[in-house]
């Protein structure tokens, strides 16, 4: 070969990975007998010579992940940081962080600027504008461990964290059942948005379960910014038979759907009752308080970095995605009790 042979030069022509083909060079003891001879004979064929300086970098190694978020003006993501930077500092790591503000174009380069400053292993939570995922199979493709959390991407097959979405907006649901809704609205994120969808099936569930039928105008979808929780639950508020009962996909928006209720002269609970998930400061603070779910943020943020840097620390010829269902709590408040 023209060029100094690499191990990746070796792995591609044996159709093995570069660890396996590392591993082998090693002598580690996990290697096939056949497969380490397959490798120590193509390496001396090659005249295969160890890179020293990037042998000495993987031993020193960078030890820094990359955590990319939407938004870390939602408490949400802020929470789940700190339970990220809490379990790396625990494990020896550090931590590059980024926000993509919800824009798909800054996800993609915060992605490749991480990439370039050499982090090990990203912890993800797309963007709401994020329907291509081109750029994480990318990353797939160059071996780069990844953990989502909270919004994924079904197609990529990766370690995530996420909570049981269906079982809690079920809940929430249930709950306005309970308290005498029978008109129940949902507020859902875009479209694309996972943790929203799974949101919305729970809320389709309890309906059907109770024996209500799903009215497709009870359904709204809009970007997360307060602005069109305003618009979208105007919009709501506008129809002939107003809902009695109102699920919201996050704190924020909802702060927005209660802002027009009130702007409309409608009573909450009293005419609309509201539940929403997150479980923000600002739901105690509000007036009404505001009932929402709460997620186990520390326990989101600590469990995604321990998926990564073990995946990391075993490497990626052992490395098997794993799921991880976290459980919620609603917290009820004043903004859904109808009834003492």
């Amino acid at each position: 070969m023209a060029h100094q042979v690499t191990i990746k030069d070796i792995a591609r022509q044996l159709n093995i990975s570069v660890a396996t083909v590392s591993r082998a060079l090693r002598d580690m003891p996990d290697i096939k007998p056949e497969t380490r001879q397959a490798v120590l004979d193509l390496a001396k064929e090659w005249d295969y010579q160890p890179n020293v300086l990037a042998t000495s970098l993987v031993k020193s190694r960078t030890k820094t992940l990359g955590v990319i978020v939407p938004d870390l003006g939602y408490h949400f993501f802020s929470a789940v940081v700190k339970g990220i930077e809490a379990e790396a500092f625990h494990r020896g790591y550090s931590l590059l962080l980024t926000q993509t503000g919800e824009s798909y174009e800054r996800e993609l380069i915060n992605l490749q600027t991480l990439s370039r400053g050499q982090v090990e292993g990203f912890i993800i939570s797309l963007s709401q504008e994020t329907s291509n995922y081109e750029h994480l199979k990318r990353l797939q493709r160059k071996g780069i461990p990844m953990v989502f959390f909270d919004r994924d991407a079904v197609e990529i097959d990766v370690s995530k964290v996420m909570v049981d979405n269906v079982g809690a907006a079920y809940e929430a649901v249930q709950h306005l059942l309970d308290n005498g809704c029978k008109k129940i609205a949902i507020l859902a994120g875009p479209k694309n948005v996972t943790v929203s969808n799974q949101r919305l099936e729970g809320y389709k569930k309890a309906l059907k379960d109770a024996g209500i039928q799903v009215d497709e105008a009870l359904i709204v979808h809009g970007e997360y910014n307060l602005e069109k929780a305003i618009a979208l639950t105007t919009q709501l508020a506008e129809l002939n038979e107003i809902p009695d009962g109102l699920v919201v996909v996050s704190d924020r928006l909802a702060v927005g759907s209660i802002m027009a209720l009130k702007a409309k002269g409608i009573r909450i609970p009293e005419d609309v009752a509201v539940v929403s998930f997150n479980d923000e400061p600002i739901c105690s603070l509000i007036t009404p308080t505001l009932s929402s779910v709460a997620q186990p943020t520390a326990e989101i943020g600590r469990m995604a970095t321990s998926l990564l840097i073990n995946q990391i620390e075993d490497g990626e010829e052992f490395y098997k995605p794993q799921v991880r269902v976290l459980k919620t709590e609603l917290k009820i408040r004043e903004s859904s009790k109808r009834y003492s």
